[in-house]
């Protein structure tokens, strides 16, 4: 036997077992968790608010606080309601960025066109727990400014420069995360490939399934 080894004092009574959970915590650690709960909860409440306001029917309240709702609500948490349209959305919209760069010998070169949205379908692919934003937050920032522009790429709405910022810096965060310095990029253009979905083989339907391309202007960064 070790002589070292400390034996149990007879008739110790050893000290009573942690409580599980947070009560097992010192009392400082008690009120940071406290408050951090409490903070997380009023957030909760805050959005599930703005965001039943967004989508229930004009009322009293909504239309007091229409500029709080909207400054919350858009563009990251926008609803809609065309999964249940009667016509749903029959065309597949995929959206492709190129860059102009400026070289380290002062050049500006432009890239080709990337595949954004073959790039967030690629990461979902055979995903048991897709990303929520490789799923929608591409087609979302597309659809919130071909709905806030014309065809000639104009606003129509107070939304408009709201629309074209969110969709900018979506397409700058994927370049930067995916695309090798090859010097700064000066200038970028987006460009929706629309192409319709082909009519089952039992219809009698036609369907043009050709692309077509709406290119926007180059934005400046």
């Amino acid at each position: 036997m070790d002589s070292n080894a400390r034996e149990p004092l007879e008739g110790a009574v050893p000290p009573p077992p942690r409580a599980p959970g947070i009560a097992g915590l010192s009392t400082p650690y008690k009120v940071v968790t406290a408050l951090a709960l409490g903070a997380v909860a009023v957030a909760s409440c805050w959005h599930l608010a703005l965001v039943f306001l967004h989508v229930a029917p004009s009322n009293t309240v909504s239309k007091q606080h229409a500029r709080v709702i909207d400054w919350w609500v858009y563009p990251e948490f926008e609803q809609n309601w065309k999964l249940f349209a009667p016509n749903p959305l029959q065309q597949n919209i995929a959206v492709e960025v190129r860059a102009e760069v400026r070289t380290d010998d002062g050049l500006l070169v432009a890239g080709d066109w990337r595949g954004l949205s073959a790039e967030d379908g690629a990461a979902i692919r055979h995903s048991l727990l897709p990303s929520h934003t490789e799923q929608n937050e591409l087609r979302r920032a597309w659809d919130f400014f071909t709905t806030s522009h014309d065809e000639d790429n104009k606003s129509t709405g107070d939304r408009g420069a709201l629309a074209e910022e969110y969709l900018r810096r979506i397409a700058l965060d994927r370049l930067d995360a995916r695309t090798p310095a090859e010097g700064r990029i000066v200038r970028i253009q987006l460009r929706g490939a629309t192409t319709e979905v082909a009519a089952p083989p039992w219809s009698d339907e036609t369907t043009d399934t050709k692309t077509y391309y709406r290119e926007l202007p180059w934005w400046t960064v």
